[in-house]
C-alpha cells in the first residue's frame, strides 16, 4: 500500500510573516515631528518653572533674575549693538583656535594612524600630554605667549587637539584591514586606498571627534576671555560680575550654550548628510 502523494498546500495558506513597517505603517515608528515636540517640552518645563520661581520671589532677584528679565537685557545689548561686537569677537576667536588645532590633530593622528613610525613617534608624547589639563596650562602659556590673543587662542586649539587627534587614530585603527587589502587586489593605488577605504570608514570618528572639539574650543574660550580681555563673551561677563549684574552674566551663558547648540546642530545635519550610506541604531 503506497502512501498518497503529497499536494502543495494552496497559495492562500502559505502566507509569510508580514512585515510591521508593511502591515501596520502607522505602528512602525513614532511619527517624527511627534518626537520633536516631545524633546522641547521638558526645557519649555524648566524655563516656565524658573520664571515662576523667581516672580513669586521663591528665587532672589540679586542671585537668579528671572528668564525674561534675562532676555529683556539681550534684547538692550543687542539694541546697542555691543552684544554683537562681543559675539563677533568671541566667533572669531574660537574659528581661528579650532583650524589651528583641528588641522593639526587631523595631521598627527593621520600620520600616527596610517604610519607605523609616526605612530611610534607621534602618539607617545601626544599621550603624555592629554594627561594634562589644558586648561591648567594658563600660567605657563601666559609666560610663554603673554596675555594678549595668542593666549585665548592657543586654548582653544589646545581645547579642539584632543579630540580630533584621539577620534581619528582611532578611526584609522579600527578599519577592517581585509578591505584595505580587497582594495589593494582590485588594483587601487595608495591614493585611491586611502580616499575609497580609509576616508569613509574613519569619518564616522572623525566627525564625532570634531563635534567634541566644538565643545571644548567654547569650554576654553570662557576661560580664556576672561583674561585681560577687552572684547568677548567671556569679557562681558567678567565685567558684570565687576558690577554684580547678574543678569547680563547669565546673558552671557545663555549666548555660550546657544553657540554650543547651534554648531553641534550644523555639524549633526552636516554629518547626517555625509553619512547616509550608514545605518545604526535607532532609538525605540
Amino acid at each position: 500500500m503506497t502512501a498518497a502523494p503529497r499536494t502543495a498546500a494552496p497559495a492562500a495558506v502559505r502566507a509569510t510573516p508580514a512585515d510591521p513597517a508593511t502591515a501596520a505603517p502607522g505602528l512602525a515608528a513614532r511619527p517624527r515631528h511627534g518626537r520633536r515636540t516631545l524633546r522641547i517640552v521638558s526645557p519649555i518645563v524648566l524655563v516656565a518653572a524658573w520664571e515662576a520661581a523667581a516672580r513669586t520671589g521663591l528665587l532672589p532677584p540679586e542671585k537668579l533674575p528671572a528668564p525674561s528679565e534675562v532676555l529683556s537685557t539681550g534684547w538692550r545689548l543687542a539694541a546697542e549693538g555691543t552684544l554683537a561686537v562681543h559675539l563677533l569677537d568671541s566667533l572669531q576667536r574660537a574659528a581661528i583656535g579650532l583650524a589651528l588645532g583641528g588641522g593639526l590633530a587631523l595631521l598627527l593622528g593621520a600620520v600616527a594612524g596610517l604610519l607605523r613610525l609616526g605612530d611610534d613617534l607621534v602618539d607617545p608624547p601626544v599621550q603624555m600630554a592629554r594627561m594634562l589639563p589644558h586648561l591648567g596650562l594658563v600660567p605657563l602659556l601666559i609666560i610663554w605667549v603673554g596675555i594678549g590673543e595668542e593666549l585665548k587662542i592657543t586654548l582653544v586649539a589646545l581645547g579642539a587637539f584632543f579630540p580630533i587627534y584621539f577620534n581619528t587614530y582611532a578611526g584609522i585603527r579600527d578599519i577592517d584591514e581585509r578591505l584595505v587589502e580587497a582594495a589593494r587586489t582590485c588594483g587601487l593605488g595608495q591614493l585611491a586606498r586611502l580616499r575609497h577605504v580609509v576616508l569613509p570608514g574613519a569619518l564616522p570618528s572623525l566627525l564625532l571627534g570634531l563635534r567634541l572639539a566644538i565643545g571644548a574650543a567654547w569650554l576654553s574660550l570662557v576661560v580664556g576671555e576672561q583674561v585681560n580681555a577687552q572684547t568677548g563673551i567671556g569679557f562681558l561677563m567678567m565685567e558684570a560680575r565687576e558690577f554684580a549684574q547678574t543678569d547680563v552674566v547669565l546673558l552671557g551663558l545663555l549666548v555660550y550654550a546657544l553657540l554650543g547648540l547651534l554648531s553641534d546642530l550644523l555639524l549633526r545635519l552636516a554629518e547626517r548628510r555625509t553619512l547616509s550610506w550608514r545605518r545604526g541604531l535607532k532609538a525605540t
